[in-house]
């Protein structure tokens, strides 16, 4: 591996811990009134769509990298790593995640992807292999 695939790499891993961290953080968002339009504040956790994009897109990025599922699933397994950090710690002592339905959806709509998107990593890998070894 290059030094540039390796910053590459080590890029798509910070950008994780910074989705996460900016995932769980958004997350509680309602449309209150206060930042968002008021509609009797519903809940309007729209950072799990955005890790229901970013997370598969990240772990292709990886996968372009070294096709290799443990080096590809990297992003996600930072991802869920981060998340898991503020499960047990919160900064300050403050509990982060939710315990509700909305965290829940967040790490399917994160994982489930991006895990789909590790076995086209792995299924590449193995007909690269398949073809050159017809050859």
């Amino acid at each position: 591996m290059t030094v540039g695939e390796r910053v590459r790499y080590g890029g798509l891993l910070a950008a994780s811990v910074v989705l996460a961290v900016f995932e769980l953080f958004f997350l509680p968002l309602r449309l209150d009134g206060r930042v968002l339009p008021d509609l009797g504040a519903l809940p309007f956790p729209i950072t799990v769509v955005l890790a229901g994009f970013t997370m598969p897109w990240l772990v292709v990025r990886a996968g372009r990298i070294k096709a290799k599922a443990a080096f590809a699933g990297g992003p996600l397994y930072i991802w869920l790593a981060t998340l898991l950090v503020f499960v047990v710690v919160g900064p300050g002592g403050d509990m982060v995640v939710m315990t509700d339905w909305r965290t829940l959806l967040l790490l399917a709509a994160g994982a489930f992807p991006a895990t789909v998107k590790i076995g086209d990593v792995l299924a590449r890998a193995t007909r690269d292999d398949h073809d050159r070894a017809d050859h």
